[in-house]
């Protein structure tokens, strides 16, 4: 039997996944690394952080399979968009990678809105905020001079990785995309958005498909992991592109709900749907994209949580279930890093109100979870806002799907019923692209069709929905009530 290898780089942690070519997942394995937080609003990994974890991660794989190298046929990455790695010449990074969940440069992105807005969105799609590379840059332009002036090669985070396995230079259109720096009219880089971020289109990555080979494994590389030498690297691509696939949406009109590091509700399309309050992608599909909303905190409030509070996920959920809905009037807002849709507010702090000494730890556990659910119906009613059609079903990806409790509060509390697949990891999604690239699958639907299986429903409770919108009234006027606050400071 011959393999494929996907891996993943997220937040806190990168997961790969072994794929026999018949379709079966074979093994997995996380390995953890830090997000760093040196000053108030910072986000930073260390590159090399992730090359470790592929070390480690595929030693895991391999270990736990019994699966020999040689039979591994191809490997593909996938990691969150944004993460720009800034390099040398000898593609050494100057200094920490910043995190997309990062929101130092508010300046840089309020005099990008002020004097360069028209520009930006009509090449890139999108309006300037903290998530983008074309204001992370600037800002380090602007207070790490030293730093900046080292910088002549540009990659993202999953790219990083594989130059060091393959030493390949390059990246995909739909990471590109992600950028700010990219034109999407011309599917190239711009020279007017890179001249703003003080960087020469020489410095950037050649830009192909996410189904091309890169290169092939080196033989340091195989001699630090234990690949063997000469195997194909894919390109790859995002990790919710990835996502997305793997969930089986491959066709206009597919939804899937996201409860990860971020929340995203995507719908594929036919076309972009450029608009304030929606992220714009390519899909892998030829002439698709997968618009989508996000909230910035979603499992990583679940996941500052655990690590502030203490306790394991399966506990915090077992005490969560004893709490009522609402939580006898306890609400979080999940502003931990400001929020995207639909407020696009980087001032924004996340919060506990309503806090009485009849609370205990399980109303503050199932408060986490609800948040984030008032956050995703902030992001539902922003699509129905921008017209776009959205059935009643979506397919839940991400960690946070693994849980029947917050799947059920989610589905509850936007009317949506919520299908589970066997796998809908990136990682997985990623194995699957490597299969598409060498051919083992014959196009991305054929790889859908042998891997992924629906393998649960959750069905909205009408009543519940009834009583969570007349909650979600409460958990607006509190935004509104805050937000001047956090603005002011």
């Amino acid at each position: 039997m011959k393999y494929l290898l996907g891996i993943d780089f997220g937040g806190g942690a990168s997961k790969a996944t072994l794929l026999s070519h018949d379709g079966i997942v074979v093994a997995t394995a996380t390995t953890e690394y830090p997000t760093s937080y040196p000053k108030m609003g910072y986000a930073e990994q260390n590159p090399d952080d992730w090359y470790d974890a592929v070390k480690v991660g595929i030693n895991k794989i391999l270990e736990k399979s019994g699966v020999d190298a040689s039979d591994i046929t191809a490997l593909c990455l996938d990691a969150a968009t944004h993460t720009a790695v800034l390099m040398d010449d000898d593609f050494n990074p100057v200094m920490p990678a910043i995190y997309w969940t990062d929101t130092r440069c508010v300046k840089e992105v309020n005099y990008l809105k002020e004097n360069y807005g028209y520009l930006i969105f009509k090449s890139a799609l999108h309006n300037p905020g903290t998530i983008w590379t074309l204001p992370q840059i600037m800002w380090v332009k602007n207070n790490m001079p030293e730093e900046f002036k080292k910088i002549k090669k540009v990659l993202f985070a999953k790219d990083y990785v594989r130059h060091k396995l393959c030493g390949d230079y390059a990246t995909d259109f739909i990471e590109a995309e992600g950028s700010m720096l990219f034109d999407f009219n011309t599917l190239s880089w711009s020279k007017e958005l890179l001249d703003l971020a003080g960087l020469d289109i020489n410095d950037m990555p050649k830009v192909k498909k996410p189904t091309d080979i890169a290169g092939f494994i080196t033989k340091k590389a195989s001699e630090e992991t234990g690949l063997l030498e000469g195997m194909k690297v894919i390109v790859g691509s995002t990790d919710t592109v990835m996502e997305v696939y793997a969930s089986g949406a491959v066709k206009k009109g597919q939804m899937t709900l996201k409860l990860a590091t971020a929340g995203r509700i995507c719908i594929v399309t036919d076309k972009s749907y450029p608009d304030k309050n929606l992220v714009n992608y390519s899909h892998l599909v030829d002439d698709l994209w997968y618009p989508g909303t996000a909230t910035k905190a979603c499992a990583s409030s679940y996941r500052w949580y655990r690590d502030t509070f203490g306790g394991d996920y399966k506990d915090l959920d077992t005490a969560a279930k004893e709490a009522p809905l609402g939580c006898d009037g306890l609400m979080y807002h999940p502003y931990l890093n400001g929020e995207l849709t639909p407020h696009q507010d980087p001032s924004l702090c996340a919060s506990f109100t309503g806090v009485r000494s009849s609370h205990t730890k399980g109303h503050f556990n199932r408060a986490v979870l609800e948040g984030v659910a008032f956050s995703l119906l902030d992001c539902k009613k922003a699509i129905e806002e921008i017209g776009i059609e959205m059935g009643d079903t979506a397919t839940a990806i991400g960690g946070g799907s693994a849980s029947p409790l917050w799947r059920q509060i989610v589905s509850d509390m936007l009317n949506f019923k919520l299908i589970t697949t066997n796998n809908s990891d990136s990682s997985f999604g990623s194995a699957m692209v490597a299969g598409v690239a060498t051919g083992v699958f014959p196009s991305f639907e054929d790889a859908v069709k042998k891997c992924s299986v629906k393998v649960s429903e959750t069905i909205p409770n009408l009543e519940n929905h009834k009583k969570y919108l007349e909650l979600y009234e409460d958990y607006k006027k509190i935004h509104d009530a805050l937000a001047p606050i956090y603005n002011n400071r």
